[in-house]
């Protein structure tokens, strides 16, 4: 980055002055044509009087004064009269540029390359009182080379200055990086430096916070993970060892069996559970889309359900209409079992829970709503976390793996969905999901 800003700068001073010096010599050289003109336009005055008050005779005594100007007389045909250059080349003037403006205008001006003298001229023409065309001209080509030989003063300057520029962008440039290679990275926001660099410092401050958020979140989710695979093992591990040893009577084996069985059924849900949400981080680019129609969901998970449900006394129905739409039909499906089977577990006896699928203009919906213990309103925002439990020792004594809302919340993004929530400790709960139509 430094030898870039370098390099630029350097350039730009190059640019500047090499456009500035030929800027200076065009100015210089246009400023001393117009002097040139100005002093033409005086002598051509004085020289037409003369000639008005004394005649042409006194052209030659005047060219012996100042032979740098050359005079030229010309009828009013465009013939030749006097040239005080005494050239051989006798063409008619009536054409030229000067000539033409003077009859017309009183008087003319032109710059070109004289074909008699081969050098760069000015020509100014005025128009005498008796018809005939008065001209002085000059050489040019002094004007010219006059401005160039400022060019080698300037050229030195011109280096000098170059050799400061290089020096001065040298120290500009490191002083510029200095506050950026001096950067809090670790505090962005905390930094004093260029105001162009506040957006970027705040996009590092929020990918840090992000960064600390999901390193808090892999952490909490290890030692959930741990913690949840513990359990079961533990009591696997312990219940074995004891058939092992013959520490358990005949008619107990058949109790201990069935609690490893138990346990083992938990740790593989819990597994299973785990490798869905897994597949639903990656955005469940291995799963397949296909037409799915919530209201047949509904009424299959329903069916599902039914026998937990009747077990516990609680009514489950399914209402709305089809709602169809291109989805994951399988992540759809946990999604809902999930949402029933919660307002189900946590239901009082003889609650009642209803599924509702419909459809808008824009997105269909699907809502679950209970008549449950409801969530308190401090556990609201938590309830999609992994291994979150609003009521611990419920949750283990129903067999949940605390991954059932999160399983929701990411099936739900996998289809673009929304989740809104509303609940009311001791009255009920009601989940709606609505996904944006197929376009």
């Amino acid at each position: 980055m430094k030898k870039r800003l370098r390099k630029s700068m350097i350039l730009i001073v190059f640019v500047t002055l090499i456009i500035t010096c030929g800027c200076t010599t065009w100015v210089m050289y246009r400023q001393t044509m117009d002097v040139i003109r100005k002093d033409m336009a005086q002598e051509a005055a004085y020289i037409r009087r003369t000639v008005e008050l004394f005649g042409t005779e006194h052209l030659q005594q005047m060219d012996r004064v100042e032979r740098r100007t050359r005079v030229t007389l010309i009828d009013s045909d465009g013939t030749v009269q006097y040239d005080s250059q005494k050239s051989k080349v006798k063409e008619n003037h009536a054409g030229r540029k000067e000539v033409v403006e003077a009859k017309a205008h009183g008087e003319g001006t032109d710059v070109r390359r004289s074909r008699s003298l081969g050098n760069e001229m000015m020509y100014y023409a005025v128009l005498l009182e008796n018809g005939q065309i008065l001209r002085v001209s000059k050489n040019m080509d002094t004007v010219l080379q006059t401005s160039l030989k400022i060019l080698p003063a300037m050229g030195a300057v011109g280096a000098l200055m170059f050799l400061v520029a290089a020096a001065l962008s040298q120290w500009q440039v490191k002083k510029l990086i200095r506050p950026i290679n001096h950067m809090d990275l670790e505090h962005p926001l905390e930094n004093q430096i260029y105001e162009e660099l506040v957006p970027l410092l705040e996009s590092l401050d929020r990918r840090n916070k992000e960064k600390e958020e999901a390193e808090k979140i892999r952490r909490e989710f290890s030692a959930n993970v741990s913690h949840e695979l513990k359990t079961p093992l533990t009591s696997i591990s312990g219940y074995a060892e004891l058939m092992e040893r013959g520490m358990v009577k005949k008619e107990d084996v058949e109790r201990f069996s069935g609690r490893i069985y138990h346990e083992a059924r938990r740790l593989i849900t819990l597994i299973h559970d785990m490798m869905k949400l897994s597949h639903l981080d990656e955005g469940g680019s291995e799963m397949e889309k296909e037409p799915v129609d919530l209201m047949e969901i509904a009424k299959e998970t329903a069916e599902r359900l039914k026998p937990l449900a009747d077990r516990k006394g609680i009514t489950l129905e399914v209402l709305g209409e089809t709602a169809a739409f291109t989805g994951i039909r399988m992540v759809l499906e946990e999604m809902l079992f999930n949402l029933c089977e919660n307002a189900i577990k946590y239901n009082r006896e003889g609650g009642k829970v209803t599924v509702l699928t419909g459809s808008s203009e824009e997105e269909l919906f699907l809502q679950v709503k209970d008549t449950g213990i409801g969530i308190r309103e401090e556990d609201q925002e938590r309830v999609f976390e992994r291994f979150y439990r609003v009521d611990k020792s419920r949750s283990k004594e129903s067999g949940g793996t605390g991954l059932g809302l999160s399983i929701v919340k990411h099936g739900a993004l996998v289809h673009e969905g929304r989740i809104c929530l509303q609940s009311r400790e001791g009255t009920g709960t009601r989940i709606r999901i609505t996904f944006p139509k197929n376009k």
